[in-house]
Order: C-alpha cells, then sequence, then structure tokens
C-alpha cells in the first residue's frame, strides 16, 4: 500500500497497471490523494481518468524509435539562439552586479569555459543568519576579499623612508565583529603585514609603519603595490558582495550575491546553507559536488539564459540532452573540436567540423576506416542517413508456392 491515506488498494491496482515509470506514478497517488483531500472523496472512475491522462500525455511526449534526437536539439537550441542579444545584461533583480547573458553565456556553457568572463555566486544563509541582518552581515565580511584601502588610509613618507597606515575605527569593529578593540585588530593586520611584506612593522593604536629593509625608493613603491594586494580578511577571488532581502517559499530572508567565485571556499564559512547555495562556474560545481550536481547545473544556467531572453518555448529535454553529451563520460566536454565533435569515431563527422584537412591528413597517415553510420558523414557521402526510414532495409523475398 501507498503512503497515501486516499488511495485504496483499487485506485493502486489502476495505476500500477499504466505504463508510467515509478516516478510519474508516485506523482499521480499524490495527486490522487491531493483531489480527495480538496474535494472530499476521490472515485475508482476518478482516479482512473487521473492515471489515464497522465499516462496518456507520457506516451505522447515519448521520442519515436529512430527519431534523431540531437538533430532535433541542435535545431530547438540553435534557431532561438540567432534570436539573442551580444550584450552583458544586469543580473535579474541586482541591479548592482553585471553578469553574462544572452548568446554570450550560451556560448560559454557548451564551450565549458573554465572561467565565466563574469564569474558569481549566489549564497543562501542557514537558519538566523538568513534572518538576522548583522548575523547575515558576519557572513559577507567572511566571504568578501579585505583589502587595506577599505580599512583607512594609506600614505608614503619618502624622506623617513616608511609607510603609514591609519586604519577606522569603527570598519575594523564592523569587519571583525568579534573583536571589542580596535587596537586589537590593528595588531592582525600589522602581523598579516610582516608574514605577507616580510617586513618589520610599529603598531600603535589603530597606525600601523613600516619601511624597506634596505633605504630605497623602488622598494617602499613596491612595498605600496604589494600592500595593497593583501587579502587580511575573506576569499581573494571574491571582490563584492551584495545583500537583498527576498521572499523564498513565502518566508523573508537575505540572500548573499557575489562579484567573484570561489564555490568550495564559501561552502566552508559559518552561516552559509551549503544545500541551496550555487554558483554559475560549472567546473567548481564539478570539483565540489561531482558530475551530476555539474549535469544539473548545465541544464539549469542554459535554461536560465534562455528565458532572460524571453525564449522560454525551448523544451528542457533539448538541453538535457546536451547536458547528458557533455557529461557521459564523467567529465566535462566542450561541444566542439576540442570536445565532443573532436572526439568522433568518424572521420568525416570530425572534418565536416573544423580543421578538416588535418583531420583528413591524419586519417589518411593512420590508415582510418569510417563506418558511415553517423547523420554528417551519410549526408557527405550521398547516402540515406541511418535514421529514420533510412534506418529500414526493406527486401523483397521470393516464395515458391507448392503442394505442402
Amino acid at each position: 500500500m501507498t503512503e497515501y491515506d486516499h488511495v485504496t488498494d483499487d485506485m493502486e491496482a489502476v495505476v500500477g497497471a499504466t505504463e508510467l515509470p515509478a516516478r510519474l506514478k508516485d506523482e499521480v497517488y499524490e495527486a490522487i490523494n491531493r483531489k480527495a483531500e480538496e474535494t472530499g472523496e476521490v472515485t475508482v472512475e476518478q482516479a482512473t481518468d487521473i492515471a489515464t491522462g497522465v499516462e496518456n500525455r507520457y506516451i505522447e511526449t515519448r521520442v519515436d524509435p529512430l527519431d534523431p534526437v540531437g538533430t532535433v536539439s541542435a535545431q530547438s537550441i540553435g534557431e532561438p539562439g540567432t534570436q539573442m542579444t551580444m550584450n552583458t545584461f544586469h543580473y535579474a533583480g541586482v541591479a548592482e552586479i553585471d553578469v553574462t547573458q544572452g548568446l554570450p553565456r550560451l556560448i560559454e556553457l557548451v564551450d565549458a569555459r573554465k572561467t565565466p568572463d563574469t564569474p558569481m555566486m549566489t549564497v543562501h544563509l542557514d537558519d538566523e543568519y538568513g534572518t538576522d541582518r548583522e548575523k547575515a552581515h558576519e557572513v559577507v565580511w567572511s566571504i568578501e576579499a579585505t583589502r587595506i584601502l577599505a580599512l583607512g588610509d594609506v600614505s608614503t613618507n619618502v624622506a623617513d623612508m616608511l609607510v603609514r597606515i591609519d586604519l577606522n575605527d569603527d570598519t575594523l569593529l564592523e569587519r571583525w565583529p568579534t573583536h571589542s578593540d580596535p587596537s586589537k585588530v590593528a595588531a592582525i593586520i600589522a602581523e598579516t603585514i610582516e608574514d605577507s611584506l616580510g617586513v618589520n612593522t610599529r603598531q600603535s593604536g589603530t597606525v600601523v609603519e613600516f619601511g624597506p629593509n634596505e633605504p630605497s625608493y623602488r622598494e617602499l613603491l613596491q612595498l605600496v603595490e604589494r600592500l595593497r594586494e593583501i587579502v587580511f580578511k575573506g576569499i581573494e577571488e571574491i571582490e563584492r558582495v551584495v545583500i537583498r532581502k527576498e521572499e523564498i517559499d513565502g518566508d523573508e530572508e537575505f540572500v548573499l550575491y557575489t562579484e567573484g567565485s570561489a564555490f568550495g571556499d564559501a561552502l566552508d564559512i559559518e552561516g552559509v546553507d551549503a544545500s541551496r547555495t550555487t554558483c554559475n562556474n560549472i567546473h567548481e560545481i564539478y570539483r565540489n559536488l561531482g558530475v551530476e550536481a555539474a549535469r544539473e547545473t548545465i541544464i539549469d544556467e542554459t535554461k536560465n539564459t534562455l528565458e532572460e531572453q524571453g525564449l522560454d518555448d525551448v523544451n528542457v529535454r533539448h538541453l538535457m540532452l546536451v547536458a547528458d553529451m557533455m557529461t557521459t563520460n564523467g567529465e566535462i566536454d566542450s561541444i566542439g573540436r576540442h570536445g565532443i565533435s573532436g572526439s568522433k569515431d568518424s572521420v568525416l563527422a570530425r572534418a565536416a567540423f573544423e580543421v578538416t584537412v588535418n583531420h583528413l591528413l591524419d586519417a589518411a597517415i593512420h590508415g582510418e576506416y569510417d563506418e558511415l553510420d553517423g547523420v554528417i558523414e551519410n549526408v557527405i557521402a550521398g547516402k540515406p542517413i541511418s535514421l529514420g526510414t533510412g534506418d529500414v532495409d526493406l527486401r523483397m523475398g521470393s516464395r515458391v508456392v507448392g503442394d505442402d
């Protein structure tokens, strides 16, 4: 018996007799149960109507044998792609952060670029961190890279060969909320400078001074340049974090949007909800969560990119096929001559895509043989493709009719 209260044995027998897969059967049971809770009662006939309706829809949407799904998917994604813009848009709802959208983003995804042009993360927060603004800001300062220019003023005394840092008390206490004494935070900063630059520092309250080990104008200027690159708190790759209050599943909570991404480091920070936090870099998802999560990210990112352009009528199954092809080997392969198209078994299919002469020359040198199994190579050879009716072989036979 199912876990649903209103599903009887007769209803279960009706649903069990359908051709639906187990996942869809569970959804039918849930629909019957929900209908019963709304109306008070569901008859076996009504349950049959629900199950039959779902089964008919399921059978209609199944792909016929020998249907060229790859070609249909390519057409279904490629044609809307001609209507996409070439611009970089603001992220939906977050005007402060620019992310690549439109055709450039779609190309990034199918090319499986190691680093997107505008990497970003959407960071969801746990428990009180998501509802308390001060707690949310603690996470912000743990993620956003804090450099010296955000903490105070830097000046250079050429006469005394000294770099002087006047730290801001309020900024120190804001970014290090667990400390109540600015001078203690200044001591942490001074120690970080010593470790990073290899110099001796002098600290007085919130003033830190240091200089080159040997008097040198060039060394002094280089120290200032290197000082500006030191990350005193946060993640080096995250340049900026925007905090917004949003309504999610009926509840209001704070969500962080980052400029830059370091997915693995962000998941380790206290207060970050690792189960909902996402990143637009599919390779970072792959390294931290595995190939299945990377596949889902490719689907979601391509779907969101198309929807952002108003092209939300592309069937998700086309995007799923692309994602499946890109991740079928357990790694992320691009769709191009360095990935899927360049690794096809057929010489002619590889040659038809890019660098034609190289492929044909290499194949000739190594004595490769083309089986002419795919679409491209059969079109080149002028033969019927081995899909649809082209895969059906009809022969006329002869039968001798005589005495049995």
